[in-house]
């Protein structure tokens, strides 16, 4: 299996699910991301994770490391190594002392929390990334498109007067593109 590292860019409010985050990873040694949505427990354990944030009492990440080093098992490193349905699933491998290793089934977002814990690479594989990327090429242009059938539906909530004086203030701005947008909507009501 081919692994390419991915780096923490860090985390945001997801837009495309209320009340959910994203959190960004990019590839070490090229321009690709992954966005994956986690949820709010997991981006505020993650997030203390990277700022190194001690709390009173550990957290379910802490908790795993703690167990971890205490009975010799180390984290090895993380792996995104497939999405299905748009989820994202990670193994984590870890070795005990006599140097065995084991996979264990994560969800992405714990697998990241432990990692940064561990402080190990996070890899993925290539197919994981053309597939995001492309689906976040794919979002992108759906939002644009959509915006900007938004913006050609609101003008129908202009006056004739108000489409003629933001279309002047359009062609002095040299803003073409949406001068002929406002130009069709006219020509569209004298008809």
């Amino acid at each position: 299996m081919n692994l390419i590292k991915l780096n923490i860019v860090g985390y945001s409010h997801s837009e495309f699910q209320q009340g959910a985050f994203a959190l960004i990873l990019s590839e070490e040694n090229g321009k690709r991301n992954l966005s994956i949505v986690i949820g709010a427990c997991e981006a505020q354990s993650i997030a203390i994770g990277l700022e190194n944030i001690k709390v009173p009492r550990p957290l379910t990440h802490d908790l795993i490391k703690d167990i971890a080093t205490k009975y010799n098992i180390n984290l090895s490193y993380v792996y995104i190594h497939q999405i299905i349905d748009g989820i994202f699933h990670s193994f984590l491998f870890f070795k005990n002392q006599n140097g065995v290793e084991k996979k264990v089934d994560a969800r992405t977002s714990d697998a990241v929390a432990i990692a940064i814990r561990f402080n190990v690479p996070i890899y993925t594989n290539e197919e994981i990334l053309k597939e995001t990327n492309l689906d976040s090429i794919k979002k992108h242009n759906n939002s644009k498109k959509k915006k900007e059938k938004e913006k050609i539906d609101n003008y129908s909530n202009f006056s004739i007067n108000e489409l003629k004086n933001k279309l002047k203030k359009l062609l002095l701005l040299e803003n073409y593109e949406e001068a002929v947008k406002i130009r069709d909507e006219i020509k569209k009501r004298k008809k």
